[in-house]
């Protein structure tokens, strides 16, 4: 993908490193980019500014994430109580329903985690979101480095797995630099290989539904619903081990936490 920075683009660089990020050029947002990696997770960005959505929404996908988007709390909240999310980021100045309220009725319905974007840098309003269930809270302006450094901590704390590194018996996951080893070396995995097997070893004990990896490694943008899922799998326990991924037919995928006891 590629992004143009000038002073014939609507998202001029003066504009939003003013309201709320450093300079884009810092951020690696050149003129020629490299192909955005395939998506991880599944992140909601509910956010009324359009140069705020639109930057923070490039860097997530630039990421890794697959990302979807609202500019307001109304939209915001539908989406969040309807699609399974791995993290909301949050604004709280919205229109039709502000953040509070979007937060308090999410909070009702899901255990989604948040992170609260927001100007408003008073110790009170901090203190206020983390007792209505925020998990994070971020001012601006901020760069986003840490906005991405957050964002993968508050997935690993909810998925129970507070480490980057994710051991498999042999094989070892890092989330951090999104590569995989076996016995050291590193494995030849896709964009799309690795992506699901984080998504699969974050919930390692559990059943994970189709359904599940297709919501969360793919956005409301992307119609792909096919049998290539049962390849990535195979090509998985090809490339690392054969036991490594257990198939429930008509059901979903699991990693096993006895096998990972008993092989570590």
């Amino acid at each position: 993908m590629q992004v143009a920075w000038g002073a014939d683009s609507r998202h001029s660089t003066n504009a939003i490193s003013e309201r709320f990020v450093s300079p884009p050029r810092s951020l690696g947002l050149t003129p020629k980019r490299a192909p955005i990696k395939e998506s991880t997770m599944r992140v909601l960005v509910i956010e009324d500014d359009p140069d705020v959505n639109h930057v923070v929404a490039l860097f997530l996908r630039e990421e890794g994430y697959s990302v979807d988007t609202a500019k307001d709390g109304e939209e915001g909240l539908y989406k969040a109580t309807a699609w399974n999310y791995d993290a909301v980021l949050l604004d709280v100045m919205l229109p039709k329903l502000d953040g509070w309220k979007v937060l308090t009725e999410l909070r009702r319905a899901k255990k989604t985690p948040v992170l609260m974007l927001t100007a408003r840098d008073a110790v009170p309003d901090r203190v206020r979101g983390l007792n209505s269930g925020a998990d994070d809270y971020l001012v601006k302006p901020f760069e986003l480095s840490e906005l991405g450094a957050r964002v993968k901590a508050l997935i690993r704390r909810a998925a129970g797995q507070p480490q980057p590194i994710i051991k498999i018996g042999n094989v070892e996951v890092n989330t951090t630099t999104r590569t995989v080893t076996l016995d050291g070396a590193v494995a030849p995995l896709t964009a799309k290989e690795y992506a699901l097997l984080e998504f699969l070893t974050l919930h390692r004990g559990e059943l994970v539904t189709r359904m599940a990896i297709y919501d969360h490694l793919f956005d409301e943008t992307d119609d792909t619903l096919s049998n290539l899922l049962d390849v990535y799998v195979s090509n998985l326990r090809r490339k690392l081990r054969h036991d490594l991924i257990e198939t429930r037919r008509g059901q979903g995928y699991m990693i096993h936490e006895e096998v990972l006891a008993a092989d570590g």
